[in-house]
């Protein structure tokens, strides 16, 4: 049944993604259930660097990772925050015709700073007065009891998601990447973010070197019981200037391919409760830091050949999830 909310009328949000004929809980359907229309991220860039590249616990990055390749502010000399705001709102208003927007802070560890550094930059994109809420992108290892709690603040006055990038829950896998920290580091997270007010979304890698489907299914159920709100899931992409891309290009890590990658996500949300937000199911990187798969360029295909996939199956998000006790 519907919930109205002026000129809209929203659907429950656990299960109306079924009712609206979708196949997976996508971000876009969770906000505008949320919101009464479309809403569009603003990345920002803070600046801020992660402990696994200025030596706190290793150096040199994870394997996979430039920063540029990620977030467009790491491509250019960066502006202070309010103007990077500004210029984002003022380009997503052309592009997707929306009036409502979330401040995304994007790049490293959005969380690796004192308090009182983190509260002014957490305060400033809420004084515009088109967002809505916040983003907030970290690793489970940067969030101690005093940031937890400024971000349970924060989640009191505005829509708050706090993005962990959990990866695998494999420790061999999280050594591969240079991580510079183990599972029981997203274990501990999880456990002192629960109950605070905000979104729990939680980044997975597929295609690891020397995972199996198995252990990526794995994956899947450890986050199905760990309380989650939000899932971001993408293939492993190799770019430019990276110890991956030097893997790849001697041969001694192979992407996984788009059809394996394409069963591996289906799979994946088969396993994953139907109240946890879908918001990616794939990556890709700009084609001049770009180096493979070709296939996780053609992002809007990847999605269709999901869809396709869930289909096939006549399946959806959800149906093989068993709660454990």
């Amino acid at each position: 049944m519907g919930i109205k909310t002026q000129n809209t009328t929203v659907i429950s949000p656990e299960y109306g993604w079924r009712e609206a004929g979708l196949r997976y809980y996508s971000l876009g359907f969770h906000l505008k259930n949320k919101f009464g229309e479309r809403v569009q991220k603003v990345s920002l860039d803070a600046g801020f660097t992660c402990p696994n590249v200025d030596g706190s616990v290793t150096t040199g990055g994870c394997t996979f990772c430039d920063n540029r390749s990620f977030s467009p502010s790491r491509r250019v000399r960066r502006q202070d925050i309010r103007n990077q705001l500004e210029d984002g709102i003022s380009r997503v208003k052309g592009r997707y015709n929306v009036r409502k927007f979330i401040a995304y802070y994007q790049p490293a560890t959005n969380t690796y700073a004192p308090v009182d550094r983190l509260r002014p930059l957490y305060d400033l994109p809420l004084t515009h007065p088109d967002v809505v809420g916040m983003s907030i992108g970290t690793r489970p290892d940067c969030v101690p009891n005093d940031v937890l709690e400024l971000l349970q603040e924060f989640a009191g006055k505005t829509y708050l998601s706090v993005e962990y990038g959990m990866q695998t829950m494999h420790d061999k896998s999280l050594d591969w990447m240079n991580r510079g920290h183990h599972h029981d580091a997203f274990l501990d997270a999880m456990e002192r973010s629960r109950g605070r007010g905000f979104e729990i979304c939680a980044h997975v890698i597929l295609g690891l070197p020397g995972e199996t489907h198995e252990d990526m299914m794995a994956t899947a159920r450890e986050l199905a019981n760990s309380g989650v709100d939000a899932i971001k899931l993408h293939n492993l992409y190799a770019v430019k200037r990276t110890l991956l891309a030097e893997q790849v290009e001697q041969g001694e890590v192979t992407l996984i391919g788009h059809d394996a990658y394409v069963q591996a996500v289906v799979d994946f949300l088969e396993l994953t409760p139907p109240h946890v937000v879908v918001e990616r199911v794939s990556g890709d990187a700009p084609p001049d830091y770009f180096v493979g798969p070709d296939w996780c360029l053609d992002k809007p295909g990847v999605r269709a050949a999901i869809e396709q996939e869930f289909n096939r199956r006549d399946s959806y998000q959800g149906i093989k999830f068993s709660a454990q006790a």
